[in-house]
């Protein structure tokens, strides 16, 4: 997902999204380890996506505007 699109979120929306991904990196992690992940780039993808969500509300936190 790109910044620009997370922006136009409500706060309570990427909350949830911020949980959904870190359910979706404990299922990667889980299934990198079981040897059943074909794709590891999407950890990396996860994690991404993970940092942006928590920036922008960080951002808003602190009142920031871009």
């Amino acid at each position: 997902m790109k910044a620009s699109e997370l922006r136009n979120y409500t706060d309570e929306e990427l909350r949830n999204l911020l949980e959904e991904k870190k359910k979706q990196l404990m299922e990667l992690r889980f299934q990198l380890a079981m040897g059943q992940l074909k794709n590891t780039s999407l950890i990396k993808l996860t994690k991404r996506d993970i940092a942006r969500i928590k920036t922008i509300l960080r951002e808003r936190e602190l009142g920031i505007r871009r």
